[in-house]
């Protein structure tokens, strides 16, 4: 491990302590996971103490861990999980949360903190059905807005519940069940007798 990684992890255990559930670096970077509970400040602490200095968020994303390790995952379901950036000491950091409630996960929202996480946050509710408290707009940004359920789920259907299409009789967008067929696409394969063999070219 770098000195630099070294000195981030020792200060963020000096800062956090007890309220990191985990530590670890792994191809140079540092991952923090903490409790949804703690997680809103641990984020502004993380901005605010001058000697850790993340002043930018650049990315959040939401995770499905159901199908983890080919369905050995035994944890919390979905997390939550910022990158995020101090341009004064150039060093970055990975932080973890899980949302306690798989069945409705919800964590804290961090554009209190971030205002740059804003679209972030209404992708990972899109997408994942994760739900963050305090986001003053938390609403759908890519799908449509009669969407049923979140795409990115692992158990999500890849054609969908319902399909969308204009209907000329009622001069509007309807929805209906979807009509796809299922079906599963087998390539198939040609090969010459002599494939491989160096003798033939």
């Amino acid at each position: 491990m770098s000195a630099k990684l070294e000195s981030l992890s020792q200060k963020l255990q000096e800062h956090f302590g007890d309220k990191l559930k985990s530590l670890k670096t792994a191809l140079g970077e540092v991952t923090i996971e903490v409790a949804a509970v703690d997680y809103l400040f641990v984020m502004k602490n993380l901005r605010d103490q001058a000697d850790l200095g993340f002043e930018e968020l650049s990315d959040l994303c939401g995770v499905d861990y159901s199908t983890y390790g080919e369905g050995a995952w035994t944890g919390k379901r979905f997390a939550v999980v910022s990158h995020l950036l101090s341009i004064a000491h150039n060093w970055r950091l990975r932080v973890r949360v899980f949302a306690d409630d798989d069945e409705f996960p919800v964590v804290d929202s961090v554009t209190s903190v971030w205002s740059s996480v804003n679209w972030f946050e209404r992708e990972a509710f899109d997408l994942f059905g994760v739900a963050f408290v305090g986001h003053e707009d938390l609403r759908r940004i890519l799908t449509d807005y009669g969407f049923i359920g979140h795409p990115f789920r692992k158990d999500f259907p890849i054609s969908g519940y319902v399909e969308m299409r204009y209907d000329p009789d009622q001069a509007r967008v309807i929805y209906q069940p979807v009509t796809i067929e299922p079906r599963e696409n087998t390539p198939r394969i040609l090969r010459e007798n002599t494939f491989g063999d160096v003798t033939h070219g």
